[in-house]
């Protein structure tokens, strides 16, 4: 029961601070394209790792931004959501949809030959 419980805290966090984001004054944070990808929050409730991605910008100017914006993040999470206790933010950049892309574009350019299929085919087939 537990496990469902945080699952959707865990949800819940994602959205309130992607909401939160857009109201953050900081440059570095609000000139820049940020998504909120995850948050994986503790059993206990005192952290959470709050995992973005940057498609436009500098990623570690961002990522200064979002860390010096961390208290103000967590106070407006605490107002938003009803929770006994407010977990402490660490942002985290997450690189999977770079890697990902980097992953689909090595698998495009593998080329498999009819060839090639046939040739082994018919080596299986001798045997």
């Amino acid at each position: 029961m537990a496990k469902y419980r945080q699952g959707r805290i865990n949800d819940e966090m994602q959205k309130e601070i992607a909401a939160i984001l857009r109201e953050v004054k900081d440059p570095r944070v609000s000139g820049a394209f940020v998504s909120v990808t995850g948050v994986e929050a503790t059993p206990d409730l005192k952290f959470a790792k709050v995992y973005y991605s940057v498609l436009s910008g500098d990623k570690k100017e961002i990522g200064k931004g979002l860390k010096s914006s961390a208290g103000f993040i967590r106070g407006q999470l605490a107002r938003r959501m009803n929770l006994r206790m407010t977990p402490e933010l660490s942002f985290h950049e997450d690189n999977s949809i770079a890697y990902g892309a980097h992953i689909s574009k090595i698998l495009s350019g593998i080329e498999i030959s009819e060839e090639s299929d046939e040739v082994e085919d018919s080596d299986n087939s001798e045997n």
